[in-house]
């Protein structure tokens, strides 16, 4: 039996037990990483350069960005060089830096989703008060409250799954070190007490989630007066994809976050956190560039 103290590494899940299909999962996730990598990249690189780019949607939108560039370095590399070098290890500093950086970057990430379906409600629903509402300074403050909410909410999961006492070996079944897999790792009754921040944690993100969607259906609605049906389309084809993503993002997330143990297998693990922890930022540029001329148009200049 092992507790905590005594534990120098944890051993996260292979995604296969044959150097050839490691290789390929190396490959695969290089590719979506290079992708992310630049989309993103692109989308920060242009927003900072085009003057005609700095407004409050394009702020949030460099913002969103950064958040999904840090979110997917946090557990693909790692993930990446273990397969290539054939093992499973992750040192336990390393695997706190995991926890604490990814519930930081993917709160903050659902924070700011829910500031930018804010900022488009005011822009489609109250055009007039636009200027005031969301103002330079207001913008500021918004993000920063999303970025620091989100570093408060990592610090406190993080330094409470760290301080439980894990007696249940060390093997992590998750391809990155993952509060739920920790949990399952702990030998006493304290874990409930994280489970509580987490059922907690999930309430709030459900709430936000909430926010999200009657923005939409508020912004819906407003699109359904606009008497062109081209500017309909336009409208519905930018903001459905948008929903969609968000929707994929918080009920795979909540599902990893709280289902029961008896629903709990490796593989179904694995797809889920790929889908929470991988899908968004990948295509979060693409979804977001798709149906944006102005972006495009920056996006050409810098070609």
């Amino acid at each position: 039996m092992s507790n905590s103290s005594s534990i120098t590494h944890f051993l996260l899940l292979a995604f296969a037990d044959t150097w050839e299909l490691q290789l390929l999962h190396f490959w695969l996730f290089l590719g979506i990483y290079l992708a992310a990598l630049l989309g993103n990249g692109l989308i920060i690189t242009a927003v900072a350069c085009d003057h005609r780019l700095h407004t409050p949607m394009y702020f949030f939108l460099l913002n969103l960005s950064l958040l999904d560039l840090g979110s997917i370095s946090t557990t693909l590399p790692k993930s990446m060089a273990n397969s290539l070098w054939d093992t499973k290890a992750i040192c336990y500093a390393g695997c706190a830096a995991q926890v604490f950086l990814f519930v930081f970057l993917m709160s903050a990430e659902l924070y700011l989703l829910t500031i930018m379906a804010y900022d488009r409600y005011v822009a489609v629903c109250k055009p007039l008060h636009y200027g005031t509402l969301l103002g330079s300074r207001a913008c500021v403050h918004m993000a920063a409250a999303a970025w620091a909410s989100g570093f408060l909410t990592a610090l406190l999961h993080a330094a409470n799954t760290f301080s439980l006492p894990l007696c249940q070996g060390n093997t992590v079944d998750q391809f990155f070190c993952e509060i739920p897999q920790i949990l399952k790792l702990s030998c006493s009754d304290a874990y409930l007490r994280e489970v509580g921040l987490l059922v907690l944690g999930v309430f709030v993100d459900f709430g936000c989630f909430v926010f999200i969607v009657l923005s939409y259906v508020q912004i819906f609605r407003a699109v359904l007066r606009i008497p062109s049906e081209q500017g309909q389309q336009k409208a519905f084809s930018t903001c459905l994809p948008h929903l969609a993503v968000v929707a994929l993002f918080v009920c795979t997330a909540v599902f990893a976050y709280l289902k029961p143990p008896s629903m709990s297998s490796p593989s179904l693990d694995l797809v889920v956190a790929v889908l929470y922890s991988v899908v968004p930022p990948a295509v979060n540029p693409l979804i977001y560039s798709m149906r944006n001329k102005e972006l495009k148009d920056a996006l050409g200049k810098l070609a």
